[in-house]
């Protein structure tokens, strides 16, 4: 007889006796809310704010809205509405955005035991009729179970139970690419800290069967069990089901507390001294497993010739020491406070002994596997303070769940430190441009860890909290653009003058900036600070003045040297703009190179990298061998000294790490150059196309990650930026790349700044590039931000396609009509690179894809903003990421048996095949 017919919460058949399981459940309900025994049952999908108490279990239930603020209410299709079907299984919350998506619920106390469970009838909601639904469910940060949807019509369960690390327990929906995770109803029981001994605070256990033997088709659950147990029916013509109508009880030491009306029921082998049961675990699983035998004797024997013994055996290994004799009407377990052990088959076996002239009995049985505990949740302080800074400010990104754990699913805006065993920490919180309103609240100095803050282009308002002095690893805390005012306290300005703090405070008017009080001085206070003017003043005239003359001389001396332009031909033909006496002196605190030093450092022009509008650009060295790149204005260069200044005062003013830091610039008797960081893998154009020496061969992951980078450099300038700005030129050129391949964007000398509150957009003379420019911008002179994000989606089909945006041909076509016409035939492999070699996540692409062609649209309403499109990037990035783990996962066998022993013909059939089972262990009872 097959055993998968029967032993699986996620098989068909196990499920299709739920509804008349529970409808009979309905007998001898209690009166007693089931509020005041802690239970928490969520209807998802529900309206908000509405609840309701279940007329058959007697339990309350209340809409999920208050426990997560993702997520899409639906209801189930009405072909899928049966007679009699409980309400929280009519409607479900499904999660088609962001990867990951949780629950908080609480109220839950920290430390002790619970019992969880989770229910999902896909039910068709979506229209979609999409088969089979696979995602997976985590609770807090470790791995639950992975939901594997494959009949729309029947329900599906997952059940932990585990201790509460927090005062809440964290529910996670997982997208793993292979449906839309959605959620029907979540339930938390608590237990006893007693029972369920094998569970404790650094081990949860997964549900794997719980079973009510000698039932044909009851279903137990409360109130017929206090705690909420659902107990499933298990019965077979190889077994002689047994059962009483006497109460049985419970052993004052019971560490399971199973129920009467699950206990008054029990199987035995039919003409044989043995029962046996058998499962397999999936191929290379390693879990561990627990089983618990509960066993009560239902006949009284005591004082007749007969008896009831037998031993228990583990794959023939003696489970117990001594031999099994159940006492009449109690309730007894056998159980193991260490795992089974690991076997390719696993054995159980009931024996009676020779003497014994009945044979063995089994009431019902449970079987748990250890949830995987490989992720370490965060630091507990870091996590009360996160969602503080979370409910304080209303921040309405993913933040869900742990902050910096699983890694792969940190929060937006987070970095964090991982060192296994160690809880991950907080080092940087990026919250610009956030829409913080408000004061600085002190649980930012809660971060004990943190290393870099950004509160930038925010409203907060009040004083800087002198608590954030108190982090002693602060590196860099950045104010700018807020509303801040009162002193800056003295410990972070010490901090900043001694080299250990990059204090960035710009924009905050009101905000004093000497570290004193900003109050009217004493008069006392004001004569002493006269004094020390006047004497001040005294020195400082006349060096003014000494300075002024040498400035006037200086000026003079140039202008009689500039009869207008000149080309030296030893000065490498650089460009010496004539009459720049009322350009506007390029204001920059970086670092200010002669002439001289240029071709000193450039090694007198030695090693053209590059070439742009402006002229040429070279290889060069500081003095300390950091390599840069000088960027020279040409005599020949179509844009002239003020937009090359242009570019110096935007590199000067905006700070992203995928952004091109500017490290100093020359503005040396008319010779114009900018010195920048090196990008020794050249840019994005070189790599796709092969162009450069020892091209790199970019891996779908790699490109992906390229692209998210590159996004991000966008979005900082049009949202990061005070005014914003649009870039104008966005291209495969003007993305550089790092050694390691992080990708940074160049070339903001076309870079307009525009105010989006009061003119949307502005005209100006068309500048671009051919292949890449924005059709609405060339044919309407109106350029606006969704002209860069056109750009950057002809960047992204290059990285899918591998081609240039001109696709060569009998036709030149460009590119997105390329794309468009290929997808038409529903095969994205047609528009691959084929130097990818199949390498990728197929569902990556089509996202990437996605987001390209929506990047493209003709009408710039019609296409996301660059935040919109750093979001998806990311979540395609996380598809692929995870695609290596999936390529590498064990096909599950789902085929599960019983065999018969030759003795006995009898066994214990359809254990679902979920055994995970790792090291060895000897067996204990109670």
């Amino acid at each position: 007889m097959a055993m998968g017919s029967f032993f699986s919460n996620k098989m068909a058949t196990f499920w299709c006796l739920v509804f008349l399981g529970i409808a009979m459940a309905a007998v001898g309900v209690h009166c007693q809310s089931t509020d005041s025994l802690g239970f928490i049952t969520i209807d998802c999908g529900m309206d908000p704010d509405s609840s309701y108490v279940d007329p058959k279990t007697n339990i309350s239930y209340v809409s999920d809205a208050g426990f997560i603020d993702s997520g899409i209410n639906a209801n189930i299709s009405g072909a899928y509405v049966v007679n009699n079907m409980v309400r929280r299984l009519k409607t479900v919350r499904s999660f088609p955005n962001g990867t990951r998506n949780c629950y908080t619920i609480t109220p839950i106390t920290q430390g002790s035991k619970y019992l969880l469970r989770a229910w999902f009838m896909y039910g068709n909601y979506d229209g979609l009729n999409t088969q089979p639904v696979l995602f997976d469910v985590y609770l807090g940060v470790n791995f639950w179970e992975t939901i594997n949807i494959t009949d729309p019509s029947f329900f599906y369960t997952a059940e932990a139970i585990a201790v509460a690390s927090a005062n809440y327990f964290s529910v996670c929906l997982v997208n793993t690419g292979k449906g839309t995770p959605f959620v029907s109803g979540l339930e938390v029981r608590p237990l006893k800290n007693k029972l369920y001994p094998a569970v404790n605070a650094s081990r949860s256990l997964v549900l794997f069967k719980r079973a009510n033997l000698g039932v044909e088709d009851t279903y137990i659950r409360y109130p017929d069990d206090r705690l909420d147990r659902l107990w499933s029916p298990w019965s077979s013509p190889l077994w002689t089901n047994i059962a009483t109508n006497s109460t049985v009880e419970n052993l004052s030491e019971d560490n399971f507390e199973a129920p009467t009306a699950v206990m008054q029921t029990a199987v035995t082998p039919i003409n044989s001294s043995i029962l046996l049961l058998l499962w397999d675990p999936y191929p290379g699983d390693v879990n561990q497993y627990f089983a618990i035998l509960h066993i009560s004797e239902l006949f009284n024997i005591v004082g007749t010739n007969q008896s009831r013994q037998f031993n228990i055996f583990v794959n023939g290994i003696l489970w117990l020491g001594h031999a099994m004799a159940p006492d009449y009407l109690f309730s007894d377990s056998v159980y193991s406070l260490t795992p089974l052990g690991q076997f390719s088959t696993y054995n159980i076996t009931l024996q009676s002994l020779s003497n014994s002239t009945l044979p063995p009995i089994l009431n019902a049985l449970e079987i748990y596997s250890t949830m995987s505990n490989s992720n370490v949740p965060s630091d507990a302080g870091d996590i009360d303070a996160m969602m503080t800074i979370k409910s304080s400010y209303k921040i309405k990104r993913n933040w869900m769940g742990d902050p910096c754990s699983p890694e792969d699913f940190a929060w937006d805006g987070l970095k964090c430190t991982y060192s296994h065993p160690n809880p991950p920490k907080v080092t940087a919180l990026n919250l610009s441009s956030s829409g913080l309103v408000g004061e600085i609240i002190k649980s930012f100095a809660s971060l004990g860890a943190l290393e870099y803050l950004d509160l930038s282009y925010n409203n907060l308002t009040g004083s800087v909290p002198s608590a954030l002095g108190e982090l002693t690893s602060l590196k860099l805390l950045d104010l700018t653009s807020n509303q801040l005012n009162g002193s800056i306290p003295s410990v972070l300005l010490e901090k900043s003058q001694n080299g250990f703090l990059t204090l960035r405070l710009d924009g905050n008017r009101h905000l004093c900036e000497n570290g004193t009080s900003c109050k009217v001085t004493p008069t006392s206070e004001k004569k002493k600070i006269a004094t020390a003017v006047i004497v001040i003043l005294c020195v400082v005239i006349p060096v003014i003045i000494l300075v002024v003359i040498v400035i006037l001389w200086r000026v003079r001396r140039l202008q009689g040297s500039r009869g207008g332009t000149s080309v030296n031909p030893q000065n490498g033909g650089f460009h010496k703009p004539a009459n720049q006496n009322h350009q506007d002196p390029l204001q920059l605190e970086n670092r200010q190179f002669t002439y001289v030093e240029i071709k000193n450092i450039t090694n007198n022009f030695q090693k053209i990298i590059g070439k742009g509008g402006f002229g040429s650009v070279f290889h060069g060295c500081l003095e300390d061998g950091i390599q840069v790149a000088v960027k020279m204005l040409s005599q020949s260069s179509s844009q002239g000294a003020k937009e090359f200044l242009a570019e110096a005062q935007h590199l000067t003013r905006v700070h992203h790490r995928n952004l091109v830091s500017l490290v100093g610039y020359c503005n040396d008797g008319g010779y114009l150059g900018l010195v920048y960081e090196y990008m020794s893998q050249g840019t994005l154009q070189e790599q796709l196309q092969g162009k450069r020496q020892n091209t790199r061969g970019l891996s779908w992951g790699q490109r992906l990650r390229i692209a998210v980078e590159a996004a991000q450099g966008l979005e900082y300038l049009h949202k990061g930026c005070k005014p914003p700005l649009v870039h104008r030129d966005v291209k495969t050129a003007n993305i550089l790349l790092s050694e390691p391949l992080e990708a940074k964007i160049a070339d903001f000398g076309l870079s307009k700044a525009f105010q989006s509150e009061t003119n949307t957009h502005i005209s100006t003379a068309v500048v671009g590039t051919p292949g890449y420019l924005d059709p609405e911008y060339y044919n309407t002179f109106q350029l606006s931000e969704k002209s860069d994000v056109y750009s950057f989606g002809v960047v992204l089909l290059e990285l899918i396609t591998g081609l240039p945006p001109i696709v060569q041909g009998t036709e030149n076509v460009h590119i997105v009509q390329w794309v468009r016409q290929r997808l038409a035939r529903g095969n994205i492999e047609d528009i691959v690179d084929a130097r990818l070699q199949g390498k990728y996540d197929v569902n990556s692409i089509w996202k990437c894809a996605d987001i390209a062609l929506k990047c493209t649209s003709q009408g710039s309403h019609q296409r996301p903003t660059m935040p919109n499109v750093v979001m998806q990037l990311k979540e395609s990035l996380e598809l692929e990421t995870s695609h290596d783990t999936t390529e590498n996962m064990v096909t599950y066998n789902e085929n599960l048996y019983t065999e018969v022993s030759d003795v006995s013909q009898n066994s214990v059939h359809e254990l679902e095949n979920l055994a995970r089972m790792s090291d060895v262990s000897g067996p204990s009872a109670r």
